[in-house]
């Protein structure tokens, strides 16, 4: 049942910056966008929330000039304008600042930000005193001190989030969008960039900000738009409305359980990790995993939690330690020699790690297991579309065709394609590295699900995540990790917020 949407009531006194009225976009099979409309006004943060799928990624492609609508009108101030480039959308006053920013490490902090724009000499030459001037004075009033001649690759995800912050600002942006801008950042990076916004909104910048973690909506946002399935189903201020109503709106469903957790009888043990150690990112690590388990590995950001996990998988090796699967001591040297073993993982960074993005959907799904898919040293397309259909199938994953580019699907899509590649290896053990960042409330409870009913299948997974509902809700036991070692192992019984907190900071 589609619901009213919610108005606010103060939207008349506003003064609004930016609208977009009947925009719809379709691609060949795919209405991406159905008539919709939002308003950005000034010195306001306004979240644009749904589903992975809903449409958000492609508002922002319109919006910076990346897709030209294929119905509707975008005004500025009132006028009429049209992107044809996301040069025009810049020069509009339209700048993003995206989840993955491309950013090149090989150049200066302050290449960085004025790359396309640099300022000149009166003989055209770029002039690097005054482009390192001006990129100092931009970060200086965002409150850092980043010196803006040193190359990015030496910095911090955080300050490289304030560079690309820099950069958006470095054209006089007065429509800013944040796409999932929190992603990579510890609770105190978030503040430090929440600060930031705050100082935008004094400055009259209207704020797009996309994000699937409710608390930080909140926080931020004074008003929301809901879309769903290509169409905008509710608006309002987030102050008169209940998180519950816009879940509903999101999915259109009540979602009264996000973590449908299954019980499963836990088999005996199939993976032995013990004392394994690495020089500089964790020591005397041991844990043993049980079929059938899902064991959470919890810990704050540079406890090591990932480092483990690549170990596990050979993408780095420890220094010492034994590793027993299935009553067998074996050495991961490789990725390759864990594939074999029976031991894949999902990267927390599905789309520089996990895919690749050109590609087509059913290539991607296919790669690891080529062997069952060539002939006489030839590939079979057929046999690799078979078995990505397979698993398509089985994860409903959304897509035109399995010959689109992987690229080209929404974050929950592609994670599904992570996941399908690896099952279809047909391991015995799964390595998840936060499975559900970046996907809407919705995709989360049906991951959950899938998660569970791997588990009931025999299937024994490891899942790290920084999310503790998510660890609370999934988990059989928890590894919790702090600053390289481990902190305590707790079974399902004696699993509460507070206790894995205080064992990941050190206040037991």
């Amino acid at each position: 049942m589609e619901m009213a949407p919610i108005q606010d009531s103060r939207s008349a006194d506003r003064t609004t910056i930016l609208e977009m009225r009947g925009i719809s976009q379709i691609f060949p099979g795919v209405k991406a966008l159905d008539g919709v409309n939002i308003s950005l006004h000034p010195g306001e943060v306004t979240a644009l929330i749904g589903e992975n799928g809903a449409g958000k990624s492609t508002l922002v492609k319109i919006l910076t000039g990346i897709y030209v609508p294929s119905e509707g009108e975008i005004l500025i101030d009132g006028q009429p304008v049209s992107f044809s480039s996301a040069q025009d959308a810049v020069d509009a006053g339209v700048t993003a600042i995206h989840q993955e920013t491309v950013l090149f490490d090989e150049l200066s902090v302050a290449e960085n930000i004025f790359l396309g724009h640099a300022p000149r000499t009166r003989f055209g030459l770029i002039d690097w005193k005054v482009m390192n001037a001006r990129a100092a004075e931009l970060l200086h009033a965002l409150e850092s001190e980043i010196d803006p001649t040193i190359r990015l690759k030496d910095l911090s995800i955080a300050q490289r989030h304030l560079v690309a912050i820099a950069r958006a600002l470095s054209v006089e942006a007065r429509i800013v969008i944040m796409d999932e801008p929190t992603a990579a950042l510890s609770r105190k990076e978030i503040d430090d960039l929440f600060r930031i916004v705050e100082g935008l909104k004094k400055q009259g910048k209207a704020i797009l900000f996309i994000s699937h973690k409710f608390d930080e909506v909140y926080e931020i946002a004074e008003n929301f738009a809901v879309f769903r399935d290509g169409r905008a189903v509710g608006h309002g201020r987030l102050s008169e409305t209940p998180q519950d109503t816009i879940v509903r709106m999101m999915v259109g469903r009540d979602v009264s359980n996000i973590f449908p957790k299954v019980e499963v009888a836990i088999g005996k043990t199939v993976l032995s990790v013990e004392n394994y150690c690495h020089p500089t990112e964790y020591r005397d690590i041991s844990f043993d995993l049980k079929r059938g388990e899902i064991l959470g590995v919890y810990g704050l950001v540079g406890a090591g939690r990932s480092e483990i996990c690549q170990s596990l998988f050979g993408v780095t090796r420890p220094s010492s330690g034994q590793l027993v699967l299935e009553g067998e001591t074996i050495s991961i040297r490789s990725p390759r020699d864990a594939i074999a073993a029976g031991i894949v993982y999902v990267p927390e960074e599905r789309g520089r790690h996990g895919l690749a993005l050109p590609m087509p959907i059913f290539q991607n799904m296919s790669l690891p297991s080529l062997a069952r898919t060539s002939r006489s040293g030839f590939l079979k397309a057929a046999n690799e579309l078979a078995l990505a259909r397979k698993y398509a199938e089985r994860l409903d994953l959304r897509a035109a065709a399995l010959s689109v580019p992987v690229g080209t699907l929404s974050g929950g899509n592609q994670q599904k394609v992570v996941i399908g590649k690896w099952l279809a290896t047909l391991p015995k053990v799964i390595i998840l590295d936060e499975p559900t960042k970046g996907i809407d409330i919705g995709s989360k409870a049906a991951v959950h699900g899938f998660i569970s009913e791997l588990a009931a299948e025999g299937l024994s997974i490891i899942m790290v995540s920084s999310e503790l509902p998510e660890i609370l809700g999934v988990s059989d036991r928890v590894l919790v990790m702090r600053e390289g070692l481990s902190a305590g192992i707790f079974d399902r019984s004696q699993l509460s917020a507070e206790t894995l907190v205080r064992a990941a900071t050190g206040n037991a």
